[in-house]
């Protein structure tokens, strides 16, 4: 029996979409239609019409590898400098972060340590710096010192040391936080260790700590390796003094203050 149907006619559209999809060119597929028309409006020829598109493609191609690089980052939240308060810390050199933002510390492969009290602040700076190296094309991993250690010695008990340890040093910014707050056992501090001497030279890495140097031993548990750790994290180092009174607990000395200047006093209550 001889099939008189009629042949499937697939569309030039068709076609163009799935080829601009095997070729991952999305905004192509969403915009070439739309640019076509203004193009053909604006009497633009075909070479413009092309830069416009791909000057598309690029710019959103941008946005997508930053917005994967912020995720894989795992940044507990997004923040940027522009929320940052410098008047709340006078003592740091602003200059100084304003010129880190621009990463090229991190191409240098030099470090930075962020040193104060609780809530002065550098958690923030470390979030904003990792977000700057994320926009400038950087591989970025934030985490907390103890959960660092949690995850190598994890890994060291299911034998996948060496695959995350690999993980670890070939990161483009490694950000620490909060290192101070909880002692490490032996193991835990030389596993640690052995994540600063393979970052020695090789890539950047960022640590903030509520402790200053010469009390960095009641965390690590030894001197010897508090040593080896400083010598190799300071040598080209960029130091963020932050003392100061705690934001958060400014902000909520200043917000109690509001409430009760906002309540009328029971002397003005007149009764009724």
């Amino acid at each position: 029996m001889i099939d008189t149907s009629t042949p499937t006619i697939v569309t030039p559209q068709v076609l163009l979409t799935s080829h601009l999809k095997t070729l991952k060119l999305p905004t192509f597929a969403r915009e070439y239609e739309k640019v076509g028309i203004e193009c053909a409006h604006e009497d633009i020829d075909y070479p413009r019409y092309l830069l416009r598109l791909c000057e598309l493609e690029c710019i959103d191609r941008q946005r997508r590898n930053t917005e994967r690089r912020i995720r894989l980052a795992k940044f507990p939240i997004t923040k940027s400098l522009d929320t940052f308060d410098f008047t709340a810390i006078p003592g740091l050199n602003k200059s100084l972060v304003l010129e880190l933002m621009r990463c090229e510390w991190i191409d240098k492969r030099e470090n930075i340590i962020a040193l104060g009290p609780s809530g002065v602040g550098k958690t923030h700076t470390a979030l904003a710096l990792g977000l700057a190296a994320c926009q400038k094309g950087m591989s970025v991993a934030f985490t907390t010192a103890a959960a660092l250690v949690h995850e190598l010695m994890e890994a060291r008990d299911e034998r996948r040391l060496r695959v995350l340890q690999k993980k670890l040093t070939n990161v483009k910014l490694l950000i620490i936080d909060e290192l101070g707050y909880v002692p490490f056992t032996a193991v835990g501090a030389e596993l640690l260790f052995e994540v600063f001497s393979r970052r020695y030279e090789h890539a950047a890495t960022m640590v903030t700590s509520n402790l200053p140097f010469d009390e960095w031993t009641s965390v690590l548990g030894s001197e010897r390796l508090t040593g080896a750790l400083l010598d190799r994290l300071t040598h080209h180092v960029h130091i963020l003094e932050m003392n100061g009174e705690s934001y958060r607990l400014a902000t909520s000395k200043k917000r109690q203050k509001q409430t009760m200047q906002s309540k009328p006093s029971e002397e003005n209550i007149k009764p009724k």
